[in-house]
């Protein structure tokens, strides 16, 4: 069935498996093989059983083990491998591929315009890419429409456990075979899965070839860490990565490599307004006071001196190289942590609470999403006002009626640092207020996409609280960059 969708519909990577590598005369003249080679996955890997007098320095990817004397590649060049050899006309046992039962029909999976466009530009783009659309758009209907068409096997994941569930409920919605899970403490695997990245990552050794297509939810996780092992190890032709905002160029060229390019990509502008519903974004700048504004400007005053020396030795350092310089010495430990204790200071200065509870008083009869930058506010707003916090903390069960009684009126507030930035299904809200923030343009696009889900003359309201003359000023204008209008698509 693989070899077979391979040749009817060649994505990226098999493309650039036909191409000659200059580097390398042998890739026109290969030496044919005397008997039939094998292509097993090992352990995440492939492997070629062959002659030992068979040269396939040609192939993509492949390279001389000589633990056990094979030639081996990751396994998600498993299309360009095949597609290598088979150009090359070397007779090969393509034993690797997926073998399991197909999946069970799939209902028709109705697309808006812009959904639908998504999805045509991800087609185009050979089944391999990611595709941008703001938080409450419907990313996850736009992989399920694609997994209806392509109709193969699939496995799709996630970040967290309470994403895990909201994918098995949406899938089940338009799937009408069992879907299997990986994650929170179930291990059963199903013509389509839906996998907890951890649980992909302790699993794709074992499972990396059973799968045709995955599909990975906020695909910004990735592009440079330990969970790209993930990817790799993965035979999966076909894969489509799904975010609200886009990784940073860096994360892009190695998401290119393991997934695809940017095929699509809408902004929050384009859509609000007709698809999510339109906003007022009101900026409340405060100040601190003067016992705060001394306590701030000694602490922060410490972390700058700290990294403008650095910046003067090394101008393109990055954040973790700094932080790794700065704990070698005591005066950079310092410098640490006036950063720590000015942020903190930041999350919710003696402005930002007065703020907060005029804000929620103005808006008593509104549904409100107060979003903090750290536990300890959260849990702070939440004892002054008799709200129900929302965080890492919170067990599911809790979490769940708590989201369940917001959605019926009986709850009127909800204040949460992080849990709710990312993709878990949050009922109709009217007011948002943004204490703090500490990750930057995609926690923010994500937040406010929270308060977007269309409704009939909904107009949402987003208050941003932000501490002038601190280095949140600064950060507050670059997170806002997100919300303009951007639309592209590429094929």
């Amino acid at each position: 069935m693989l070899e077979e969708s391979l040749r009817s519909a060649p994505n990226e990577r098999r493309a650039r498996a036909t191409k000659k590598d200059p580097r390398n005369s042998r890739a026109a003249r290969p030496k044919q093989c005397a008997h039939d080679m094998r292509l097993l996955f090992d352990h995440g890997t492939l492997v070629l059983v062959e002659p030992p007098d068979t040269d396939l320095g040609f192939v993509p990817g492949l390279a001389w083990d000589p633990r056990v004397a094979l030639w081996r590649a990751p396994a998600y060049r498993y299309a360009e491998v095949l597609a290598a050899l088979e150009l090359a006309h070397v007779a090969c046992t393509d034993a690797a591929g997926v073998n399991g039962p197909a999946p069970c029909d799939w209902r028709p999976v109705e697309l808006r315009p812009y959904q639908e466009q998504a999805s045509q530009a991800w087609e185009l783009g050979g089944r391999a890419g990611i595709v941008v659309l703001p938080t409450g758009s419907g990313k996850t209907r736009v992989a399920l429409a694609n997994l209806a068409r392509i109709g193969q096997r699939a496995l799709c994941l996630v970040p967290t456990r309470a994403l895990l569930h909201q994918w098995r409920r949406e899938v089940g919605r338009f799937y009408t075979g069992p879907v299997g899970c990986l994650g929170d403490g179930e291990r059963r695997v199903e013509a389509v899965t839906v996998a907890t990245f951890e649980s992909a990552l302790r699993q794709m050794a074992r499972l990396g070839n059973q799968f045709d297509v995955l599909v990975i939810d906020e695909v910004h996780h990735f592009g440079g860490g330990l969970k790209d092992e993930a990817l790799e190890m993965s035979t999966a032709p076909y894969r489509l990565g799904l975010t609200a905002t886009p990784p940073h160029e860096r994360a892009l060229n190695r998401l290119d490599e393991l997934i695809g390019p940017l095929v699509c990509h809408v902004g929050v502008g384009e859509l609000a307004g007709r698809w999510l519903s339109d906003f007022d974004l009101v900026l409340l700048r405060l100040t601190l006071n003067p016992v705060e504004r001394a306590y701030y400007d000694r602490n922060y005053g410490k972390f700058l001196e700290a990294h403008r020396a650095f910046r003067k030795l090394h101008p393109a350092g990055s954040w973790q190289e700094f932080v790794a310089a700065a704990a070698a010495t005591a005066e950079g430990r310092a410098a640490l942590l006036g950063w720590q204790r000015a942020r903190r200071l930041l999350g919710c200065t003696e402005a930002k609470a007065e703020a907060v509870d005029k804000l929620l008083a103005r808006h008593r009869n509104a549904r409100v999403l107060v979003f903090t930058a750290n536990n300890e506010t959260a849990y702070a707003i939440a004892k002054k006002h008799l709200i129900m916090p929302i965080t890492c903390e919170i067990k599911r069960a809790e979490r769940s009626w708590a989201l369940d009684a917001f959605r019926a009126g009986e709850l009127k507030a909800l204040v949460s640092a992080r849990v709710l930035n990312e993709g878990i299904d949050v009922p109709d809200a009217d007011v948002a207020i943004i204490v703090g923030g500490t990750l930057g343009e995609r926690e923010h696009v994500q937040r406010i996409g929270r308060l977007l889900r269309p409704v009939p003359g909904k107009r949402a309201i987003v208050y941003e609280l932000v501490t002038l003359a601190t280095a949140e000023a600064h950060h507050a204008f670059q997170r806002r960059r997100g919300l303009v209008t951007e639309r592209t698509l590429s094929a």
